[in-house]
């Protein structure tokens, strides 16, 4: 990529226990000398002198505890050095346009607080954007000149943020620990008639579930519990912050019935991951609506 440097702009890439080779992907799609900032969600990142030696301008951060995604961002957002920061997950690889085409958005003419990526053709079955008036998946939106949609909120995959929008960096909700949080940061920018864009010009390849201990076989059934839990408890608990305690229980109510239903039947067929998976989605929804935070950890 000729005349690549880009200014002001760094990329943050939250690890937790990430499998070497799928960071590595990541990293190597980067095409820019731009900063990189892996933060890694624990105490220690064990693999930072491989990954030093394969670009130079990588730094290492680790938070000292996994503060899920939320708090991880925070945390990665207080130790960036640039007006602009673009957060990834992991698994995510860069298509080899992406960083050229996002040089286009860098400019004091273009007022954004957050941009999407979007993903190739065939993979556009997967949700990249969406309105919060529908459930419609990536509905149709006008695209402007700039290859710029504008819409209520992108995935949290890949977000390129100006930070100057901000008064600090805590940006995200750090009551969240999976799931939702991107979701409430655009619905609170939305709230304010800040923008939201995503870019049908910046073009990723998303994996999904592979950028922590979730691509590990043995870790499979701690992967279900946690997942499962707190895309319960962060259902409940975004839908109360936006809509009122009534309002989420009432739309949470036939769920947890359903759930009791599955549990017992899953139980009685031996159906083990199935069992876990609709009692931890139970469980994580029952922390919710009792108020308790969102403490659940492997």
């Amino acid at each position: 990529m000729k005349n690549n440097r880009i200014p002001d702009i760094s990329i943050n890439i939250l690890t937790y226990k990430t499998d070497k080779k799928i960071l590595e992907n990541c990293v190597k799609s980067i095409n820019i000398p731009a900063p990189i900032n892996i933060i890694e969600n624990s105490k220690k990142f064990k693999d930072e002198r491989y990954f030093k030696k394969i670009k130079k301008n990588i730094k290492i951060f680790c938070s000292g505890k996994n503060f899920g995604y939320a708090g991880g961002h925070n945390y990665g957002l207080s130790k960036a050095k640039t007006r602009y920061v673009l957060i990834c997950n992991p698994d995510v690889i860069f298509n080899k346009n992406y960083f050229r085409n996002i040089n286009k958005y860098l400019t004091k003419d273009l007022n954004f607080h957050i941009i999407g990526s979007q993903y190739i053709k065939k993979n556009m079955n997967k949700p990249a954007y969406g309105l919060f008036k529908t459930n419609a998946l990536n509905p149709k939106t006008p695209v402007n000149n700039k290859g710029l949609q504008k819409v209520d909120w992108v995935v949290g995959c890949t977000m390129l943020i100006d930070l100057k929008k901000f008064s600090n960096t805590n940006i995200f909700d750090k009551n969240f620990f999976l799931f939702y949080e991107e979701n409430d940061l655009c619905m609170r920018i939305k709230l304010i008639n800040g923008l939201v864009y995503s870019s049908k010009k910046l073009i990723i390849n998303h994996f999904g579930e592979k950028g922590s201990f979730a691509s590990d076989p043995n870790m499979k059934i701690d992967y279900i519990k946690l997942r499962n839990w707190h895309l319960m408890w962060s259902s409940f608990y975004f839908l109360k912050k936006h809509n009122g305690f009534i309002f989420s229980l009432v739309l949470h109510f036939s769920t947890i019935f359903k759930s009791l239903l599955k549990i017992i039947l899953f139980f009685i067929f031996f159906k083990k991951e199935s069992y876990i998976k609709h009692l931890y989605r139970f469980l994580g929804l029952i922390n919710s609506i009792i108020g308790k935070r969102s403490y659940f950890r492997i």
